[in-house]
């Protein structure tokens, strides 16, 4: 009997373009990074804010920033003397909010 089933479209993808996203998604893969994330999924923030939020060293605050800005994950913008951190890869939002349903959705049932 033959068989009737259809044959499967594989996605497409090649090893070089995993990697790249495998190392951008190590950069993600903390929880001081993914709050700050979060945060600036919101709106812009200097390092300072982004660290008082955190519970981090401005230093340490900045170190995140200037990895995932290094994925592209980030621009960021001088005024005057400070500098503003937004988010430049949308997709980002996808991610957060896959990570808030998963992981926090029980954290905001308890707190309502």
């Amino acid at each position: 009997m033959p068989d009737r089933t259809k044959a499967k479209s594989k996605p497409f993808g090649d090893a070089a373009a995993f990697s790249e996203a495998a190392e951008c998604l190590k950069m993600l893969a903390h929880p001081v990074r993914l709050r700050i994330v979060q945060l600036l999924l919101q709106g812009r923030y200097t390092v300072g804010e982004l660290a008082e939020d955190c519970g981090v060293p401005d230093n340490v605050a900045s170190e995140h920033l200037r990895l995932m800005q290094r994925c592209g994950f980030f621009t960021s913008e001088r005024e005057g003397r400070r500098v503003y951190y937004q988010v430049a890869e949308p997709h980002l939002e996808n991610i957060i909010n896959c990570v808030e349903d998963r992981f926090l959705s029980s954290l905001q049932s308890k707190s309502a």
